[in-house]
């Protein structure tokens, strides 16, 4: 009830400075935000509303309006998610896991447990889906608390299972900033950011800012877990053993693991090999200019994917991945970005944007680049509390490049900096679907995700703005 009736304000309240197609424009996004920030109607059909409610109301073309759902990152996601399913389908993540948490060093001592089991969530969650980590790393976590409460391990602090439960949410979040694919609002702001600014971020550019912002903030999420959340016990008794019989019953690789991890192998061969050309030989040499146009990043994506269905699988006759497995990836994401794309790049055409960006700049206390930068990073992180990461970008992103051009200072950093805020909701169970999946195993009080939530969130406004500082 409430979009329509925001949509119809709108659209009727006198807007003189606006275009009609913008004064639309206005109408169509209060109404999607509505509908994100109250998940009345699935996030990926609202994004299709707004693009048809757009040429329905004649905001621009059908061809212009649907034009970011063929984007060249669109087919990033996909080839990148073909390759996720893939990985998890051959239990290849779950044999990276139990190899880590086996490892001599570790002992069975919960802190360093503690220390492998987030290492190991933060480095999968780069690659794959946060919210497909979390699940996988949450069944293993539970295992382990199951057998240390009912074992050896029964005298283990409280305290130790909330921190192995929120360790499994928060690094899955963290480790997401690492890639450009960890987590869907890198991509749109990656998006944005090269469509209205036309500055473009390779994938090793990326990872050379994200990488460290990673290690950076899950430095800091160990230290304070392992000192909040005590375990009280030397040794994880029967949880060491579990988890050395997991991994036993995983079994030598199979032939499917193999041809799943030359696939990954390949493709991220692809993606980083050309940053360190230009490292080495500059972005202006012939041979880096010369890989950027030929296997872009998206294409590179692709190629990965489509080996999966050259390379056997584990079974004779089999290929690595089918197409009916294929088919099954997150569709509502890649509808989700290429929606959201197509209002944050209509705001800009119709003049939207910039007219938003002129009436906050007045409101708004911002004192120069820095400023804005401080600003734009709270914003995102304080949207994405209350409403989806993907949402947080799409709305924040835009907005936030056009304050910066009204204000006439350099866009990129707050840019690429609510960009990284977007991903960092930790509060509250709603905030990602990572803590909504450990806030039901019934470990974590909500006054403690609240928190350690907190905790978080503060430390990675002061990284992510020390971060965007420096570059």
């Amino acid at each position: 009830m409430l979009a329509p009736l925001v949509f119809a304000a709108l659209l009727m309240a006198p807007f003189g400075g606006l275009k009609p197609e913008a004064h639309r424009l206005a109408a169509v996004m209060a109404a999607v935000i509505v509908l994100w920030i109250t998940e009345a109607l699935p996030m990926p059909v609202t994004a299709l509303l707004g693009a048809a409610a757009c040429v329905a109301l004649r905001v621009a073309p059908a061809k212009e309006v649907f034009a970011p759902f063929a984007d060249p990152l669109i087919f990033l996601f996909i080839g990148s998610f073909i390759l996720a399913r893939a990985i998890f389908l051959h239990g290849l993540d779950r044999r990276v896991a139990y190899g880590v948490l086996t490892l001599p060093w570790i002992g069975g001592r919960p802190a360093r447990v503690l220390l492998a089991f987030g290492a190991v969530t933060a480095a999968l969650s780069g690659w794959l889906s946060n919210t497909a980590t979390t699940a996988m790393m949450f069944g293993i976590g539970m295992s382990i608390l199951g057998v240390m409460r009912s074992g050896e391990g029964h005298g283990i602090d409280p305290r130790y299972a909330t921190g192995l439960m929120l360790m499994t949410s928060f690094a899955a979040s963290i480790g997401g900033l690492a890639t450009p694919i960890g987590t869907p609002p890198n991509v749109i702001g990656i998006g944005f950011i090269r469509t209205i600014l036309r500055e473009e971020i390779t994938f090793f550019e990326w990872m050379a800012i994200g990488v460290p912002v990673v290690v950076v903030l899950f430095a800091a999420l160990y230290l304070y877990l392992n000192w909040l959340s005590p375990a009280g016990v030397a040794t994880l008794g029967a949880g060491t053993e579990l988890i050395r019989r997991e991994r036993a019953a995983l079994g030598p690789w199979t032939r499917g693991q193999r041809s799943v991890a030359i696939a990954f192998g390949v493709t991220a061969a692809l993606w980083v090999i050309p940053g360190i050309v230009a490292l080495a030989a500059g972005e202006t040499s012939p041979l880096y200019r010369e890989m950027n146009a030929r296997i872009p990043e998206a294409a590179a994506a692709l190629l990965g994917a489509l080996l999966l269905f050259l390379l056997p699988g584990s079974a004779p006759g089999e290929r690595a991945i089918a197409w009916d497995e294929a088919v099954r990836i997150d569709w509502g994401v890649i509808l989700l970005y290429g929606g959201g794309f197509a209002l944050g790049v209509l705001s800009f055409n119709t003049g939207l944007a910039e007219a938003v960006g002129r009436g906050l700049t007045g409101l708004l206390p911002l004192h120069g680049e820095f400023g804005l930068l401080v600003a734009s990073v709270i914003v995102a992180v304080l949207v994405s509390e209350t409403t989806s990461n993907t949402a947080s970008a799409n709305m924040v992103v835009p907005v936030v490049i056009s304050i910066a051009t009204a204000a006439g200072v350099d866009p990129l950093p707050p840019a690429l900096g609510a960009t990284m805020a977007a991903s960092l909701g930790f509060m509250l169970p709603v905030s990602t679907p990572c803590n909504a999946i450990v806030y039901g195993s019934g470990y974590v009080p909500l006054m403690q995700m609240i928190r350690y939530g907190l905790i978080l969130d503060v430390i990675g406004i002061v990284v992510i703005v020390a971060a965007m500082s420096l570059l």
